[in-house]
């Protein structure tokens, strides 16, 4: 059988044509330090890395949603650290103010105006916000959510963010739960200012020989100041205890709040271990390996200078040699 010049010629196109597209690829994979550079180099690769790069989306937002979360929460642990100090402080004055016989009324008067300052202390940090949405307002984070009386204008919503998959973490305490020792029965109360309705009658039922006695931050510190410019020895008294009520109820809220920024550091802590994770994982798909890549370089140009040289001798380059 003879072989036809034409056919000849086609071997050798194709011998280098398949040499210099191998080649082609490990110049890519050299350059670029990956050997899954299209998704034709490994479809079951690159859809792996495809998924492992949209998880690694999804745990960037989540982050994003935690590390947000965590600077809410820890501004309201220092919002509410403060107005423990401030509870402190006024059942100091309390404590020394409540006998005749350490107090007289040029000191109640003296010290009622600390009370005042105390007060108005205590209505800045409860409209503390970061940027221009307030902390303690509930879903009501447009506006500050306790006025100049000591009203608050705020709801009870929670804003739940999203940490992980399925995950959600409520990022903010509303004042209710904050300046109220029985934020339920505040809450009744603001129903029924704001003419709401409760969502069930077991929403607004309290167990049986509990106390639903309703303590608020700012009324007491008014009832204090008032009954020092009165010289209301029994009411300064009569303030003591529930002082101890509202630190109370503070200590428990910040550990609540404390509770979950441990939950999130956590959360945290765990989106960055499945990130690097998913990094070792698409690593080890699409990364070169560098070693591999340079030697299979330096024989496959050899392998192309092997085949310009056979090339040489089965083509022809001129016609008196093709008709030999």
């Amino acid at each position: 059988m003879r072989v036809t010049e034409h056919s000849n010629f086609d071997t050798v196109r194709n011998s280098i044509d398949r040499s210099k597209t191998r080649m082609t690829n490990l110049q890519e994979q050299h350059a670029t330090l990956k050997k899954l550079n299209t998704p034709s180099d490994d479809p079951v690769g690159a859809a792996k890395v495809l998924e492992v790069r949209t998880d690694k989306v999804n745990n960037d937002q989540f982050q994003t949603n935690a590390k947000l979360a965590e600077t809410y929460l820890n501004n309201t642990d220092h919002a509410l650290s403060e107005l423990s100090d401030m509870i402190v402080r006024a059942k100091e004055i309390a404590i020394g103010q409540s006998s005749g016989a350490s107090s007289n009324e040029d000191t109640r008067i003296g010290v009622a105006e600390e009370i005042t300052q105390l007060y108005q202390s205590a209505v800045a940090t409860a409209n503390r916000r970061i940027g221009d949405r307030y902390l303690f307002g509930g879903f009501k984070t447009h506006r500050p959510p306790v006025d100049a009386d000591g009203r608050y204008l705020g709801d009870d919503g929670q804003m739940m963010v999203e940490i992980a998959r399925d995950v959600f973490l409520s990022m903010n305490i509303p004042g209710l739960d904050a300046f109220n020792t029985n934020p339920k029965g505040s809450f009744d109360a603001y129903q029924v200012q704001s003419g709401r309705t409760p969502a069930s009658a077991a929403e607004r039922e309290m167990p049986k020989g509990e106390n639903l006695e309703n303590v608020n931050v700012f009324d007491e510190l008014q009832n204090l100041r008032i009954a020092l410019l009165t010289g209301d020895l029994s009411g300064i008294h009569n303030t003591l205890e529930r002082f101890d009520g509202i630190h109370s109820k503070i200590v428990a809220t910040r550990s609540k709040v404390g509770s979950r920024i441990q939950g999130l550091q956590g959360t945290m802590q765990s989106l960055e271990r499945h990130n690097i994770t998913n990094a070792g994982l698409t690593s080890s798909i699409e990364d070169a390996d560098m070693a591999r890549v340079v030697s299979d370089l330096a024989k496959e140009e050899t392998v192309f200078r092997s085949a310009l040289q056979s090339s040489s001798k089965l083509v022809q380059p001129t016609l008196m040699e093709f008709l030999k």
